[in-house]
C-alpha cells in the first residue's frame, strides 16, 4: 500500500493537458522589445552611413584605367582627407567660429518664426473671420520661394546680420504656419462634438481638445522649418558674410580648397541631423498622451 509520501507530484501542481488547447507563451518584456526595435534601427543607420562612407572613400581611389579613376579625385577627394580637413579646422578653430555664426543666425530666424507663426496659425485655423481675412496675403506669400526674394531683403536690410536673419524667418515660417493651420482644421470633428457634449466652452475645448490633437502636424512643420532654416542660412552667407559655413563653403570653393568644401557640407549635414532628432524628442515630449 503506497504513502502519500510516495506521490511524486502533488495535486494542485500537477498539469493536465487539454485537448485542443496549447499553453500560452509567456509574454515578452516591453523594456525588451523596445530595446531590440531601437538596437536594429540604430545598426541599420550605422550599416547605411558605413555603406556610404566606404563608396566616398573607394570610388576617388578606384583606378579603371592608368591615370584614370571612376571618380576624379580632384573633384571628390577621399572621405580620408576630407576627414583629415575638418579635424585641421576644428583644431584651429576655425570651423568653429563659422558654425557659431551659423547657429546663432539660424536659431534666431527660427526661434522668431515658431513664436510668430504657431500663434498665428492657431488664430487663422480657429477663427474663420481671421482666416478669410488673411487667406489672400498667404496665397500670395507662400508661393514666393525665399531665395527668389533674398535680393530685396538685401537691398532693403544691407548685407549685415539683419538681412540674414529676416530672410530665415520668412523661410521658416510659411512651413509652421500652414501646418499649424491645416492642424487645426483637421481635428477629428469627433472629438470636438465629444467635449461639447460634456460641456466644454470653447476656451477649454481649444485648450484640452483641439491643440492636443493639432501637437503631431504643428511638429511637422517645425522640422520641415528646421531644415528649411539651414538650408536658407547657408545661401544667405554666400552673399556678404564674413563668417559662417555658407561662407566657408563659398570660399573653399573660389580657392580651390576642396576638402575644407566637403568639411563645411559635412558640418552642415550633422548640424541638421541634430536639430532634426532634438525636434523629434521634443515633440515626443508634448505628445505624450499618444499611444506607440
Amino acid at each position: 500500500m503506497s504513502s502519500i509520501t510516495d506521490v511524486p507530484v502533488a495535486l494542485s501542481e500537477r498539469v493536465v493537458p487539454v485537448a485542443g488547447v496549447t499553453a500560452s507563451p509567456a509574454p515578452v518584456n516591453p523594456w525588451y522589445r523596445t530595446g531590440a526595435r531601437f538596437l536594429t534601427t540604430v545598426f541599420t543607420r550605422i550599416a547605411a552611413i558605413g555603406a556610404l562612407a566606404l563608396v566616398w572613400q573607394l570610388a576617388p581611389q578606384w583606378e579603371t584605367a592608368p591615370g584614370e579613376y571612376l571618380v576624379d579625385p580632384t573633384f571628390l577627394p577621399p572621405l580620408s582627407e576630407v576627414l583629415v580637413a575638418w579635424w585641421d579646422l576644428l583644431i584651429s578653430g576655425e570651423l568653429w567660429t563659422h558654425t557659431e555664426a551659423s547657429l546663432v543666425r539660424s536659431a534666431a530666424g527660427f526661434g522668431l518664426a515658431i513664436l510668430i507663426a504657431v500663434p498665428l496659425g492657431l488664430l487663422i485655423g480657429w477663427y474663420s473671420p481671421v482666416a478669410n481675412l488673411l487667406n489672400p496675403l498667404l496665397e500670395v506669400f507662400r508661393n514666393t520661394a525665399a531665395l527668389a526674394i533674398l535680393p530685396v531683403f538685401v537691398l532693403i536690410l544691407g548685407l549685415g546680420e539683419t538681412s540674414k536673419i529676416s530672410i530665415i524667418l520668412y523661410g521658416c515660417t510659411w512651413p509652421i504656419l500652414l501646418n499649424t493651420v491645416s492642424a487645426v482644421r483637421t481635428v477629428d470633428p469627433l472629438l470636438i462634438k465629444s467635449a461639447r457634449s460634456l460641456g466644454l466652452g470653447p476656451v477649454r475645448l481649444f485648450q484640452k481638445v483641439v491643440l492636443p490633437a493639432a501637437v503631431p502636424t504643428i511638429f511637422t512643420g517645425i522640422r520641415l522649418a528646421g531644415a528649411a532654416s539651414i538650408l536658407i542660412l547657408i545661401a544667405a552667407e554666400m552673399v556678404g558674410a564674413k563668417a559662417g559655413l555658407g561662407y566657408l563653403i563659398n570660399y573653399a570653393q573660389y580657392n580651390f580648397a576642396v576638402p575644407d568644401m566637403y568639411a563645411g557640407i559635412i558640418t552642415i549635414s550633422a548640424i541638421g541631423l541634430i536639430v532634426n532628432q532634438l525636434l523629434i524628442v521634443t515633440e515626443r515630449r508634448f505628445s505624450t498622451w499618444r499611444t506607440n
